[in-house]
């Protein structure tokens, strides 16, 4: 009862179209669900989510739940998880998506989920990371250990979303590291973030993970950018 009074005051709207949500739906009204772009990409190891890192970095798995579209729902998604503090979408993302990731065998070696980092004082600004909900449902669903210590961002930066694709990738080598043991040694790590758009910032983090000996990487999102 007293949970109905709160709704009918201040009543669930929908994260991707603001429509108010019925009683059995939750973050994401029905339409959108049904009307979500998703990719598949679990399906088809050769997706271009994979593709997308040919002859950069060696990944064993590459990919993303949803396409991202200017002025999409996943769009509205992701604004509103990244900037106005929904983390339950991050959440439902992450326990939606671990139901297609079980199915594959490639991510069967994954010993940590790992997420990009932010800088401190950009953590400090937003308050969370927003790939953090994420990272935890895969790691409740899949029994995979979640580390957001291993990898570090030493370098603070504005909103990457705001530029160009040399802005995106000019420095962007030198921003990470790793801070790591022998334990850490040979571990499959499951490298997570919520849009895949030129990959700069997914590349780079990759390559200070590689600094650990023996290490692999695996990489998934919760959305990939497509033109």
């Amino acid at each position: 009862m007293f949970e109905s009074i709160i709704n009918l005051f201040f009543p669930k709207v929908c994260s991707g179209c603001s429509a108010f949500l019925l009683s059995n739906e939750n973050v994401i009204c029905t339409v959108c669900r049904h009307d979500i772009p998703l990719t598949n990409h679990h399906l088809n190891p050769e997706n271009d989510a994979f593709k997308k890192f040919y002859g950069r970095i060696p990944v064993i798995h590459t990919s993303a739940l949803l396409y991202f579209h200017k002025k999409g729902i996943v769009q509205e998604l992701i604004h509103n998880l990244k900037y106005k503090g929904h983390e339950e979408i991050g959440a439902i993302l992450g326990e939606w998506y671990a139901e297609d990731l079980k199915t594959i065998e490639l991510l069967e070696s994954v010993d940590e989920i790992i997420p990009v980092p932010l800088h401190r004082r950009k953590l400090k600004e937003r308050g969370y990371n927003q790939v953090t909900a994420f990272g935890k449902a895969l790691s409740s669903s899949l029994n995979i250990d979640y580390n957001d210590t291993i990898l570090v961002r030493n370098v603070y930066s504005k909103t990457q979303s705001k530029k160009n694709l040399l802005g995106r990738t000019e420095g962007i080598e030198s921003t990470f590291d790793v801070s790591f043991t022998e334990k850490d040694h040979n571990k499959h790590f499951l490298l997570i973030d919520d849009v895949i758009t030129t990959g700069s910032t997914l590349e780079a983090c990759s390559r200070a993970l590689l600094k650990i000996p023996g290490a692999k990487i695996s990489i998934v999102c919760m959305a990939m950018a497509q033109s």
